[in-house]
């Protein structure tokens, strides 16, 4: 009887552990993933890559365009979901292949795609006990929590829109904090529609830039005529915050 009593405590311990373990799976795999693939892929995944497979790209394409796309997209979802370098490379790339529009189409959604992914599994893993146990917590912590959850459209805007934000932490906060995946989804689709026009555009000129033997410039997106239109939809998306704040230092 005491060794059947020792097994069933045993048993009872090692489910949870193994169960937790299973959870963090997925994400365990993805930073794994992401470790690997930033030593490993880092000088393929580049814009010499692309200027040396230019003419077979665009072959493909004008042979096959909506399987060429939905391989994209595909091979999109994977570099954003495992964290994978490339992703700018690849966003310029829809706009070489598929031109801006509907180059920015794709680009935003396999982005989407990778970062549902991500989402996904850090919530599994972490995101739904931190959640709970910030839900339960007393003190800054909690209040911290109760702040996110009153503005979550205009925080998950907000972190889309600011380019200083990698887009792997806008992936991983949503998740940790408890956001539903359906508004999660439609904030960062809509949210990543700036950038990705703007970058879409630039790789719609790589031909050019490549017969010129140059490299596209990245940072077009902080030059004022486009960085201040950008900033003036963080602030709009960063309004509902400052009125929320404000009636409550009113007591409204």
């Amino acid at each position: 009887m005491r060794d059947d009593k020792k097994e069933d405590r045993v048993s009872d311990t090692s489910q949870p552990r193994s169960s937790g373990l299973m959870r963090k799976l997925p994400l365990i795999i993805i930073l794994f993933a992401a470790a690997i693939g930033a030593f490993t892929l880092k000088d393929y995944l580049n814009f010499q890559t692309l200027a040396d497979n230019r003419e077979a790209l665009l072959a493909v394409r004008d042979n096959h365009y909506a399987l060429t796309a939905l391989v994209f997209m595909g091979a999109y979802a994977l570099i954003v979901g495992f964290s994978l370098p490339g992703a700018a490379v690849m966003t310029l790339t829809g706009g070489f292949l598929f031109a801006t529009f509907p180059g920015a189409l794709f680009n935003m959604t396999g982005a989407t795609l990778g970062a549902i992914a991500i989402f996904l599994a850090a919530r599994w893993g972490l995101g739904e006990r931190l959640a709970e146990k910030m839900d339960t917590s007393d003190g800054l912590t909690k209040k911290i929590k109760a702040g996110i959850d009153d503005n979550q459209w205009s925080m998950l805007f907000l972190i889309r829109l600011v380019p200083a934000v990698p887009f792997f932490v806008a992936n991983l906060v949503p998740a940790l904090v408890g956001v539903p995946l359906g508004r999660y989804a439609i904030s960062t689709f809509l949210g990543i529609i700036p950038g990705a026009v703007v970058y879409t555009s630039v790789g719609a000129g790589l031909g050019e830039v490549f017969d010129r033997g140059e490299t596209p410039d990245l940072g077009i997106i902080f030059e004022p005529a486009i960085l201040l239109p950008i900033l003036g939809l963080c602030a709009l998306a960063a309004l509902p915050i400052l009125v929320k704040a404000a009636r409550g230092k009113q007591g409204i």
